[in-house]
């Protein structure tokens, strides 16, 4: 007996270890490609000139004229804090999260950390990222139960460089000419944002409230996983609350609550819900 409980104790052990193991790994590759994004060789501080907006769309050149300081040093990354709601599959529902995401904008890129509390004491670490011209997302439980795994693919990069773009009024720099964004007109309260990274390119229309400011973006084909096929599908995003965040040279106006859902034939689903809780320029 006392043989099959030091078996017993030295098996819970092992699957204890392995499991910090498995979660410590999740981690390590979540800061390394935190690393890979930031790793831009060091230049000389660059100083935004508003005659960079000449030739934009007009609401384009009022909503970046609104939100940026002429003259201000353009920051190199950002790290936006968040907290809110996430629409998980049945039967968790609505559960809350906590992210850091990491932006930069030179090449384009970005990395979500976050964890979501799938049920009392079961967390998930998700990592979704777009970083050298390649999509990833990852989910486990605890780091270690996969939920979601996939990688490289083209999907996952159209996916991935969707949300940037569509994210950027968090870091508006990044919807420059000068940072590859490329601008037409749709109609006096909106425009198309089209960027290319590597071997992906995406458009996100955007839309302008009548204080000038991006209030709603619409992809009409972002790929949409089902049953592990990517699905081409209308996505928006909406964007409100705006404040001034930053420091005395980097100055930015920008929303402080956010949600994003897919346009389905039976109507809009909601699934994320979030606010800034801190925001952080170079």
């Amino acid at each position: 007996m006392k043989l099959i409980m030091i078996v017993i104790a030295c098996l819970l052990l092992a699957g204890i270890a392995l499991a910090v193991f498995l979660g410590w790994r999740f981690e390590l590759a979540t800061q390394s490609r935190i690393d890979a994004l930031l790793a831009a060789p060091e230049t000389a501080q660059e100083k935004l000139s508003f005659r960079e907006l000449d030739g934009l769309p007009a609401p384009v050149q009022r909503y970046l004229r609104t939100v940026l300081v002429d003259g201000m040093t353009i920051p190199r990354s950002a790290r936006i804090a968040h907290a809110g709601d996430f629409l998980a599959k049945p039967p968790a529902g609505w559960v809350p999260f906590a992210s850091v995401e990491y932006f930069a904008a030179n090449p384009p890129g970005f990395v979500w950390d976050a964890r979501i509390d799938m049920a009392p004491g079961m967390p998930a670490k998700v990592r979704d990222a777009f970083v050298n011209g390649r999509g990833e997302m990852h989910g486990a439980i605890w780091g270690v139960i996969p939920v979601i795994s996939v990688e490289g693919t083209p999907d996952i990069a159209q996916g991935a460089l969707t949300r940037y773009l569509a994210e950027a009024p968090w870091f508006p720099v990044a919807l420059l000419p000068s940072r590859g964004v490329r601008w037409s007109a749709l109609d006096e309260h909106s425009a198309r944002a089209t960027l290319t990274a590597g071997s992906t390119t995406v458009s996100v229309d955007f839309f302008f409230d009548v204080n000038g400011l991006v209030e709603r973006m619409y992809c009409a084909k972002r790929m949409r996983d089902v049953n592990g096929k990517g699905v081409p599908t209308p996505w928006q995003g909406r964007m409100q609350e705006y404040t001034w965040r930053g420091n005395e040279t980097r100055m930015f106006l920008v929303p402080t609550y956010g949600e994003v859902g897919w346009l389905l034939p039976e109507g809009e689903q909601v699934y994320w819900k979030g606010r800034v809780t801190a925001a952080q320029y170079d």
